[in-house]
């Protein structure tokens, strides 16, 4: 299959956005710190904001998780020559919409 799809510039890409998303590891992790529920250092609204900042914190995590793993898929499709095509009718992703999304798995078409 002829491709018109730069795959050393998207490899890239990818070690650089998983490069970022794990350097935002720590942060994740403080706002996911259990919280306490001790009234004489923290008032009712205040551990309410901050049960409500760790589940927004935790759901961020999911999302990150998520992505590092589409993240390892597109990298590993990269080795074994498939990147670039859609995994639901074998067409080649518009290089665009990889530029847009490098981990992407599906041609605009099957997308929608």
């Amino acid at each position: 299959m002829d491709k018109d799809i730069d795959i050393p510039h998207f490899r890239q890409r990818l070690h650089e956005m998983r490069a970022e998303i794990e350097g935002q590891a720590q942060a994740r992790d403080d706002s996911r710190a259990t919280v306490e529920l001790d009234q004489t250092r923290v008032g009712r609204l205040s551990r309410m904001d901050a049960l409500q900042q760790q589940a927004m914190a935790e759901a961020t995590n999911e999302r990150a998780q998520l992505t590092l793993t589409r993240i390892t898929s597109a990298l590993q499709r990269c080795d074994d020559g498939t990147y670039g095509e859609c995994l639901r009718c074998g067409e080649l992703i518009n290089p665009r919409r990889l530029e847009v999304d490098p981990a992407a798995t599906l041609c605009i078409d099957c997308a929608d």
